[in-house]
């Protein structure tokens, strides 16, 4: 069964690394301090979501044990579902699940009549990806290569690979906040007009 969901209220983000001290030297962020980060991140959330918002957190939440991570949620507007990255698994621990709506491997939504899968990593491939063959199009949201205007990460260059209906929600590539359903459809309808002209 795929889940439907409302065209507003709606957000996705990734990566926030909360309590990862060196994410700041990874990534670089434009923080001094994990504290001055974290809290950062924290105001930057609560600025677009709403207590009554679903925010789908595609994986890396915060490094630490339970009441950290209880810490993190309690100070967070909306219901998130959280879909586990690769340090999720590795900082996991008893009681962590319980503080999310709910908590997956990936999910595959409804959002109106769009497909969107979510996941931490960027696919290879998925139905109905390239907008040229298909009109009924599939996204797919994605986090972990924490690209952006500061784009460290190792796995950056194999974007080039993405096709338009792929967008990296991540923080690092999202000026630090959670981004919008309208906003992600805003970037994705860009990235196609770009692709589709350039065939």
């Amino acid at each position: 069964m795929i889940t439907k969901f409302p065209e507003s209220g709606v957000f996705f983000t990734s990566d926030t690394h909360f309590g990862h001290k060196n994410i700041l030297n990874f990534c670089p962020r434009p923080f001094s301090s994990i504290e001055e980060h974290d809290q950062g991140l924290i105001a930057n959330w609560n600025s677009v979501v709403g207590p009554d918002d679903t925010v789908f957190h595609l994986g890396d939440f915060a490094f630490g044990g339970a009441p950290f991570w209880q810490y993190i949620r309690k100070q967070l507007n909306g219901h998130i579902i959280l879909i586990l990255g690769n340090h999720d698994l590795k900082n996991r621990t008893a009681g962590i699940d319980q503080l999310f709506d709910y908590v997956s491997q990936q999910m595959r939504i409804l959002i109106g009549n769009q497909t969107i899968y979510l996941n931490h990593f960027p696919f290879l491939c998925f139905d109905h990806q390239d907008p040229r063959h298909y009109k009924d199009y599939s996204i797919q949201c994605f986090g972990h290569t924490h690209s952006g205007p500061n784009a460290t990460g190792t796995d950056t260059e194999r974007l080039k690979y993405c096709f338009p209906t792929q967008y990296d929600v991540g923080v690092d590539n999202n000026n630090y906040r959670p981004i919008s359903w309208e906003q992600v459809k805003e970037k994705i309808d860009e990235q196609i007009k770009i692709y589709t002209n350039e065939y």
